[in-house]
């Protein structure tokens, strides 16, 4: 079960508990107006169409949606955004890449090296770990709700780069970042019930993380997900399930 899927499973769960605080909000409206400086058509901007979709499903009023494409296209005024990368280490060396929307570097910065410093981490040079990573559609189908053979089959004949069962809860997908919108789509055709679906990065191999070094990481990516500036987090972590909820028992005592 690698770190990616386990922890966007804990971002699902996490979102609907951000969203009352209203951080999911912030986040996806930064988010479009991004994604609507290349255009403010959704039909035309996989990116905004994207973004808009998660808007929708987060129950972000219609209103604010428009508002927040009209200040990315230039119609309204407010606070411009750009995007910035960080790159760095958690515990145990594991690598970590943080795709952030800042309106000033140097706070952003400043903020993310210390949530790497009080985690057992430290931020390092661009490219120090982007190598280890390659972007790829990622599609998860829940396990028991579609099957085995028939997944794989269709994936792999829709041109999908990969098929991995080794997850104990998710089928995975993966696709080459220009078939992913073609595949997810034909795969939402044929019926497959998809839980969840991005254009991600994903690592060339995984460590291992139990115990202390295991609760560590996910105190710092928990950290990274709660600053308003981080969009993305992509790591090489695995924590077993049996680690991760004994971990989430503890947390919730």
């Amino acid at each position: 079960m690698s770190g990616h899927s386990k922890w966007a499973g804990i971002k699902h769960k996490k979102a609907i508990i951000d969203a009352k605080r209203g951080k999911v909000f912030t986040k996806l409206i930064r988010e479009i107006v991004v994604a609507a400086k290349t255009g403010g058509n959704p039909e035309n901007n996989a990116r905004l169409r994207k973004a808009v979709e998660m808007a929708r499903e987060a129950n972000m009023p219609a209103d604010n949606i428009k508002k927040a494409v009209q200040r990315g296209t230039g119609e309204l005024p407010g606070v411009m955004y750009e995007e910035i990368n960080y790159e760095g280490y958690g515990p145990a060396g594991v690598a970590i890449l943080v795709e952030a929307t800042t309106d000033n570097k140097n706070r952003t910065a400043s903020e993310i090296r210390k949530i790497f410093s009080s985690n057992g981490g430290n931020l390092g040079e661009n490219g120090c770990v982007s190598w280890m990573f390659s972007q790829k559609g990622y599609i998860t189908v829940e396990k028991g709700k579609f099957d085995e053979e028939k997944l794989m089959t269709l994936a792999l004949d829709l041109g999908a780069d990969d098929f991995k069962s080794e997850d104990e809860d998710v089928y995975e997908v993966m696709t080459k970042p220009g078939d992913y919108e073609k595949i997810k789509g034909e795969l939402e055709k044929a019926g497959v019930p998809i839980s969840s679906a991005e254009l991600s990065m994903l690592p060339q191999t995984y460590i291992n993380l139990t115990g202390k070094d295991a609760e560590h990481m996910l105190n710092l990516m928990d950290d990274l997900e709660g600053h308003d500036d981080v969009k993305n987090i992509f790591s090489n972590f695995d924590i077993s399930k049996a680690d991760m909820e004994k971990i989430e028992a503890e947390r919730n005592k």
